[in-house]
């Protein structure tokens, strides 16, 4: 797990307000990303790139094409058109586990917890490398060791996330919160330097929602990438570092949360064109369903 950083000065600070800005030190980079179900066109952003070592808030209306983004960048979908890099190499050939593998991890709206598991077996099936895995290497010993460690690792972030009393429990026994805690810590299992959240306060109760909120900016201050999608502006203002939003497929602000909150496109997107007032972060106003 990388070492704790003292929090920077926002390298995003004064750049330009506008869709596809360049950023000083992308991690990720997507260009010319399309994807069509039929004759709709679900995504098609034109170029998006994500700041490393900060928290990027991906917003828009429900139905806007961030889910499916989400799922054409980490191996889940393969898009019609484009490219996209993760700290400078091409992903576009890699499927979902490789992309894993190289540091890039997602969660999911839905919890893929594996309900008829433990919650520590869940965990262990989150670290990478693992020597077991192969019938010959298998063979050949040394994977106990490696299973110790695992085990450990496993056990220091159920203690993190406050969920060791529960290492021997079924994950389907677990609350949608506590399927939201798990999956987090789970994909800490890989020491991803970016995490990819979809939806991470959906379903959350608020006195939990503030302990999920405290562990996103935890994963900042060690140093890791976060983007994550949320409906919920007063999760987005309190610790979104930069936000991207998209309507329609494609990408059409980027900016501190204060500027998107003012930004006359991103109001049409919510509230349609008759509505000239700025947005209220303190509101959540688009909850609900999930992205198609």
């Amino acid at each position: 797990m990388p070492a704790e950083q003292p929090v920077a000065a926002n390298p995003l600070v004064g750049i330009e307000e506008r869709p596809g800005v360049a950023k000083p030190d992308p991690l990720l980079t997507a260009t010319g990303i399309v994807r069509r179900f039929g004759g709709l066109t679900a995504v098609d952003v034109a170029h998006l790139e994500v700041q490393r070592g900060l928290i990027t808030a991906l917003i828009g209306p429900n139905g806007a094409g961030k889910t499916t983004f989400f799922n054409l960048v980490t191996g889940f979908d393969t898009p019609d058109e484009g490219t996209w890099s993760y700290d400078g190499a091409p992903m576009g050939s890699l499927a979902a586990h490789q992309v894993a593998r190289k540091g890039m991890v997602r969660t999911f709206q839905l919890t893929k917890a594996l309900s008829k598991l433990s919650v520590m077996e869940n965990m262990k099936l989150g670290a990478a490398g693992q020597t077991g895995e192969n019938f010959f290497r298998a063979l050949a010993g040394g994977w106990k060791a490696q299973e110790k460690a695992n085990e450990e690792r496993a056990d220091m972030l159920l203690a993190r996330f406050k969920m060791d009393h529960m290492r021997e429990e079924f994950a389907g026994t677990l609350s949608g919160g506590q399927r939201k805690l798990l999956e987090m810590a789970r994909a800490l299992m890989a020491d991803p330097k970016l995490i990819m959240l979809d939806e991470p306060m959906a379903g959350v109760n608020p006195a939990l929602t503030e302990s999920l909120l405290g562990h996103v900016k935890q994963l900042r201050d060690e140093g890791r990438t976060v983007v994550f999608v949320e409906h919920d502006m007063d999760v987005v203002r309190d610790i979104s570092d930069w936000v991207v939003v998209m309507a329609e497929g494609s990408i059409i602000a980027e900016g501190p949360h204060e500027a998107i909150g003012a930004n006359q496109q991103v109001i049409d997107a919510y509230l349609g064109t008759s509505h000239d007032s700025a947005l209220d972060f303190s509101e959540d106003l688009s909850p609900g369903d999930a992205d198609q």
